[in-house]
């Protein structure tokens, strides 16, 4: 494509192989251009025509590289989203795109004073349980919302290889950073900017220092009571998204297939891609005004991540507003960071 978006990705391990590189390389308005790799040559084996620089300062001397996806540890991301801007680039940044409110404001700052756009990658809005989720709510069918809870459960009691993600010390290590802010960013984009967040953590992994349970609450004085939960230790899952309203509730597990996909090195372009297995659709009830409950059934819309790097090429190239906004970023931190009412729980000994 002419004009396309010239795109250097900051690593090429795990976030970069299945999240940012297939659909840089998929979508006709970017070229993946280069990408940094220290040590392991890996990318070429994928995608023949990119540089692989040995070092960030090279990828960010490269003046024909128009857009950079941070996509480094997280206690890496405002620094290296700094000097990407000062370098002139525009910038896509992986969650979280910071530790601290403050941090979020100097980059945008930063971004504004340099005339670079600053992105933040939250690809999970474009999940199909979500939007599911958002289809519902939409509906109107489970009237006023009373309760909602959206939950993102696993069971990895083994401590992370990365040690840098379970040291205390380092900023946006633990839980709480890595899952919250999803499941933040999906609460915020629907209901906007809470009145108060009830924070509670915990570490129940043997060994563990770092955050590996929170439940985060966030009250709405004129909407329902929202809570947002993440776990390590949790053998059975729970329903991830459950909705309760005046007029019904809705119920859907986890069940976007997108990771699981990429993973076998599924093309997103591939027919097949983004559909979850029907036997997970979500199940809505809804009451009637004779009282009887109806439960149906709820297909989910194709989960796609394009739609994330659609909305990055119309905000680059046709000023479209960009879905994710700084606002709902600081929002997402003072979640994540107030000391105001937040509870600490510990593996009893």
């Amino acid at each position: 494509m002419t004009n396309a978006i010239q795109t250097g990705l900051l690593a090429y391990g795990m976030s970069g192989q299945l999240f940012q590189a297939p659909f840089v390389a998929a979508h006709p308005a970017f070229e993946f251009r280069a990408v940094v790799e220290r040590s392991r040559k890996q990318a070429r084996q994928r995608y023949p025509g990119v540089i692989s620089y040995d070092a960030v300062a090279e990828l960010l001397a490269d003046e024909a590289i128009e857009l950079v996806i941070v996509n480094t540890p997280n206690d890496s991301h405002v620094q290296l989203a700094r000097q990407a801007l000062q370098a002139g680039k525009h910038v896509l940044l992986e969650k979280p795109v910071a530790t601290s409110a403050a941090e979020v404001r100097e980059l945008f700052e930063l971004a504004r004073t340099m005339n670079r756009q600053l992105l933040a990658y939250q690809n999970r809005r474009w999940d199909s349980d979500f939007q599911s989720v958002r289809q519902v709510i939409d509906s109107g069918q489970l009237g006023q919302l009373a309760e909602v809870t959206f939950r993102f459960d696993r069971h990895k009691l083994a401590l992370h290889h990365k040690l840098f993600k379970e040291e205390p010390e380092t900023p946006g290590s633990g839980l709480l950073f890595d899952l919250g802010p999803h499941v933040l960013d999906q609460a915020l984009s629907l209901f906007g900017q809470p009145a108060h967040v009830r924070r509670t953590q915990g570490q129940f992994r043997p060994g563990s220092q770092v955050t590996d349970y929170f439940q985060l609450q966030l009250h709405y004085p004129q909407g329902p009571l929202v809570t947002v939960v993440g776990g390590l230790v949790i053998p059975q899952p729970l329903p991830s998204y459950v909705l309760h309203g005046t007029h019904g509730s809705y119920l859907k597990p986890r069940a976007d297939v997108q990771e699981a996909q990429l993973n076998e090195a599924l093309s997103p372009l591939d027919a097949a891609y983004g559909l979850e297995p029907a036997e997970l659709a979500g199940q809505l009830t809804v009451v009637g005004a004779d009282g009887q409950r109806q439960t149906t059934a709820v297909p989910a819309p194709k989960g796609d991540y394009m739609g994330l790097f659609e909305a990055v090429y119309q905000s680059l190239r046709h000023a479209a507003p960009y879905p994710i906004t700084e606002e709902q970023l600081l929002w997402q931190l003072q979640a994540l960071t107030a000391p105001d009412d937040a509870w600490e729980l510990r593996r009893a000994e």
